[in-house]
């Protein structure tokens, strides 16, 4: 069988893209590119140039005012006009993008264009727009692995994506039956922001022609780069939307602008309701029939949850005071066309008579506003007084949960009641296929003795009484469950967990009764409390407790809060689970919904939940991480059973559950046996991987111990499972044996001098994740040094201390050679940093001085060219091979000194590679 090889699939797809309005153009090489620039640019702008071109030097100063900048710069310039000074001191206004009308703008197609970074890459496939590359598309050819195109493309960004190429919005990825789209960004891209494109009732459009045809013609690539990015202000990256982001929104946007109905959009929870909802309302702020765009949410949301990432979208958009004079002046400002606010603000300042004259001024326009989380924040009176100020105004909601008939609100309404019919669905089972967020493996965990059926409601009604679930023995037994086997949930720590309980009162019992246990774990709490609480048969007020609770917390991370500085502690507190911080924190309603962290990966349950309330809940737990994250552990200590199966086939319109629960652990017991067997015929034991003489062979090794890696990871999360036990055909020692044998090759691999030629196992992805055991590594120190804290100096400090710790206790040799770059860093850098600068750039400029540094030191301590070192450092990087040879042929020394300045220059470049990479 002949497989469709790379140039086959390009050729093709230029052909189909030539049939798609571009014109195929030769470019084949960055000089090339720029002359082609030069002359589309003129064109574009011809109007603002007056017919006359841009000379040598004008053409000069434009590529010194747009060129060498970041990739998040480079897509602010494209979007926006700039100024430019003629050679006759004029100036005139100039854009790189007409995004009004599409027409104007040029679109072309080019490939194998050939650029010379830290070395030489032919790029595939490159769509030009404007003579800007704006979207890139890299091949395999059918039957590889997608994850090799991706990881060429990482490879390309870091060696030679310079100049121009930083104009980069969209990267594809293909082998013809698979295709995937992506974001540029300045940061690392994660496969897991890879993107299949859908039709409108979320289809799948994989092949590589009929992506082609949907995704890459001229309007939709546009719409895509102009209306359906984001350029995130507050992390400097860029953003691209989901497939069911885009039809949701342009369905919202036709709704608005063609009718005076409303709607709801059904997107399940996890996927991304808030960057949708706040695009469809920047889109309808250009709308000029339309005075005002109110994005509104709920006040907890906005205090404690989601203000960072409104601001993402649009730099202090969002005024989270209690002020309403600052929304009256923003409702008054005609200029003002968006305003990010509270529904208890914007209810409270419409019923407020002082108002009444500037909501006057609106008695004839046409208002919208588009309600984020609709299922919990607008029904009652609040809507009520905002219409009345509104007449014709016009509203819309986004919910993972919506309201029916089965779970309707209180005053008997559901969501289509109150907003109308449903304009574009997401559900819980299409996110979980694309591998938007996981699936639950939920767990039920008997905590009665007695003569009664644990699955039988019936019986479980007849006794659930609060006595019975109250009992202190049982607190204590279902308390020391969590702590006997949060490990195994939470891999060793490297993810945390909520524990969701009926009351306050019962959290408080549970805090109590896990600080008599003397755990190691580091368990908070948080809830807010009454003002006019009954105390009468209570021995310590609800306050007075989360009082000695927060002080409890200020012992363990050295920080100053009480209950008069509550949202500090709160906002502290979750920036503590976003960051690994801590294990445990036990809630009894806060964080159920509209949290989201990562690194959440279980619930403990000891409370009564149904419908949106348990989907909300599980689903703290789903968001996608690395694989070692396969699911969202949900452990329950009532029976939830058919609560949760309820719920599931009420958002996910479905009978089958299987879609959204994982399968049980004797279903991956069997995979977990077929997996072995497959990797037994490989290798029949761990000694005969030395005999795999081929990279096919170890390639096929690799890929069958990777399954086999990843079936464990996925089965250490069962609490009954054992391994010795339950797996007939490998023992615990073999597994180790193998993850040896792995280990080795992939070390040989990073390390291997010898080869001539780039090794065909450079672009699979090993997983290392999988089988490493280090938790604090550079990703984990990383993500603690962008939530340091940029206000506070002493709390400032306070962190920096606790990182430097943590690197100091860390075994991940990667972490390690970087240990004395990233205190010099903490010290240096960071209290110079403003609470606007970029971490990441920073950190990235850090090392980059340091690295230029340490280069031309060793180049000058061993009297060697820097750009020969450079160079030498640049191939290993990229191929993993020193050359020996060809470094002495540029030292000027007797023999035996070359050989040792060689040598010493071959240490040098495993040790830079190493730290640097």
């Amino acid at each position: 069988m002949e497989y469709q090889s790379e140039a086959q699939l390009e050729n093709q797809l230029i052909q189909s893209l030539t049939t798609q309005n571009f014109t195929k153009v030769d470019i084949n090489n960055t000089d090339d590119l720029l002359i082609n620039f030069r002359q589309q640019i003129n064109k574009l702008n011809a109007e603002a140039l007056n017919g006359k071109d841009l000379s040598d030097k004008e053409f000069d100063r434009l590529m010194t005012q747009i060129g060498g900048k970041s990739v998040y710069q480079s897509a602010k310039i494209l979007r926006d006009k700039f100024t430019l000074t003629r050679d006759d001191d004029t100036s005139i206004y100039m854009t790189l993008l007409d995004t009004e009308d599409y027409t104007k703008n040029i679109f072309q197609v080019t490939h194998q264009i050939s650029v010379k970074g830290t070395f030489k890459n032919r790029y595939d496939v490159t769509l030009l727009i404007n003579g800007l590359p704006l979207v890139q598309i890299e091949l395999k050819r059918r039957g590889g692995d997608l994850k090799e195109a991706f990881s060429q493309i990482l490879r390309y960004r870091r060696h030679s994506y310079q100049g121009l190429f930083r104009y980069i919005q969209i990267f594809v990825i293909s082998d013809g039956v698979d295709t995937k789209y992506f974001a540029n960004s300045d940061t690392k891209p994660l496969y897991s922001m890879t993107f299949f494109w859908t039709d409108d009732k979320n289809k799948r459009i994989s092949n590589l022609f009929d992506f082609t045809e949907k995704f890459l013609n001229t309007t939709q690539i546009l719409d895509m780069i102009i209306h359906y990015m984001i350029v995130n202000v507050s992390d400097k990256n860029l953003m691209i939307m989901r497939p069911y982001q885009v039809y949701a929104t342009k369905a919202l946007i036709q709704k608005a602008l063609t009718s005076d109905k409303g709607g709801y959009i059904w997107h399940t929870t996890g996927s991304g309701k808030t960057l949708t909802s706040f695009k469809c309302s920047q889109i309808l702020s250009h709308n000029s029939n339309i005075k005002k765009i109110f994005f509104v949410v709920d006040r907890s949301d906005l205090d404690r949850q989601t203000l960072q990432e409104f601001n993402k979208f649009e730099k202090n958009s969002v005024d989270a005071t209690d002020n309403t004079n600052v929304l009256a002046r923003q409702i008054a400002d005609e200029h003002k066309n968006l305003i990010v606010t509270t529904i208890q603000k914007l209810a409270k300042a419409s019923s407020l008579p002082k108002y009444k004259s500037i909501f006057a001024k609106y008695a004839d326009d046409k208002i919208v506003i588009i309600f984020d989380e609709c299922h919990r924040s607008t029904f009652g009176k609040q809507l009520n007084c905002i219409k009345k100020v509104f007449p014709h105004l016009q509203i819309f909601g986004f919910t993972g949960t919506p309201r029916f008939p089965q779970n309707k609100s209180q005053d008997g309404r559901t969501t289509a009641d109150i907003f109308g019919k449903c304009l574009h669905t997401y559900l819980i089972k299409d996110a979980i296929l694309d591998h938007n967020v996981l699936g639950f493996n939920v767990e039920y965990i008997k905590t009665f003795d007695g003569e009664y059926d644990p699955t039988d409601t019936t019986k479980v009604q007849d006794i659930d009484k609060q006595e019975v679930f109250d009992d202190p023995v049982r607190l204590k037994l279902i308390a020391e469950h969590i702590v006997k086997y949060h490990d195994i949930k939470t891999h060793n720590r490297k993810y945390n967990a909520l524990f969701a309980v009926s009351s306050v009162d019962n959290l408080i019992r549970y805090y109590d009764i896990f600080k008599s246990l003397k755990t190691d774990l580091k368990i908070a709490a948080i809830f807010t409390y009454g003002v006019n609480e009954e105390a009468e048969f209570k021995d310590e007020h609800s306050r007075d407790a989360l009082e000695r609770i927060i002080q409890d917390y200020n012992k363990m991370y050295q920080t100053n809060y009480d209950t008069n500085t509550f949202s500090a502690y709160a906002n502290d507190l979750m920036k503590k689970i976003k960051t690994s911080q801590i294990d445990i924190v036990i809630v009894v309603g806060m964080m159920l919904t509209g949290f989201d962290a990562k690194v959440l990966n279980t619930l403990y349950i000891d409370k009564n939940l149904e419908y949106h309330n348990l989907l909300q809940a599980y689903s703290r737990t789903n968001r996608v991480e690395h694989t070692t994250k396969p699911f969202g552990n949900i452990i329950c200590y009532r029976n939830l059973k058919e609560n949760t199966y309820n719920a599931i086939r009420l958002f996910s319109q479905t009978d089958n559950i299987d879609d959204v629960l994982t399968h049980d652990l004797a279903s991956y017991l069997k995979e977990m046996q077929d997996a072995i067997n497959e990797l037994t015929q490989i290798a029949p034991k761990a000694q005969n991987v030395d005999d795999l003489q081929t990279e096919e062979e170890q390639r096929d090794f690799v890929l069958a111990f990777r399954r086999v890696s990843r079936l464990q990871n996925v089965l250490s999360n069962f609490i009954e499972f054992d391994f010795d036990k339950d797996i007939t055909n490998m023992s615990t020692q073999d597994f180790m044996d193998y993850k040896s044998k792995y280990f080795t090759i992939y070390e040989n691999l990073k390390n291997d001098t010898s080869k001539e030629k780039a090794s065909i196992l450079n672009d699979i992805d090993f997983c290392i994740e999988l089988v490493a055991t280090d938790r604090i590594n550079t990703t984990y120190i990383m993500n603690l040094i962008r939530n340091i804290e940029r206000n506070d100096i002493i709390k400032q400090q306070t962190e920096i201390n606790h990182i430097k710790k943590e690197l100091k206790n860390s075994d991940d040799m990667k972490l390690r050679y970087k240990i004395d770059l990233i205190e010099n860093f903490l010290d240096e850098v960071v209290p110079k940093l403003t609470p606007d600068s970029s971490i990441d750039d920073a950190y990235n400029d850090f090392e980059t001085q340091e690295r230029t540094k340490e280069i031309n030191n060793f180049a000058k301590e061993h009297e060697l060219d820097t750009e020969v070192l450079q160079n030498e450092i640049s191939e290993y990087e990229y191929t993993g091979i020193t050359n020996k040879s060809n470094i002495m042929k540029f030292i000027k020394k007797p023999f035996l000194e070359k050989m040792k300045i060689a040598n010493a220059a071959i240490r040098f470049i495993k040790n830079n590679v190493q730290k640097y990479l």
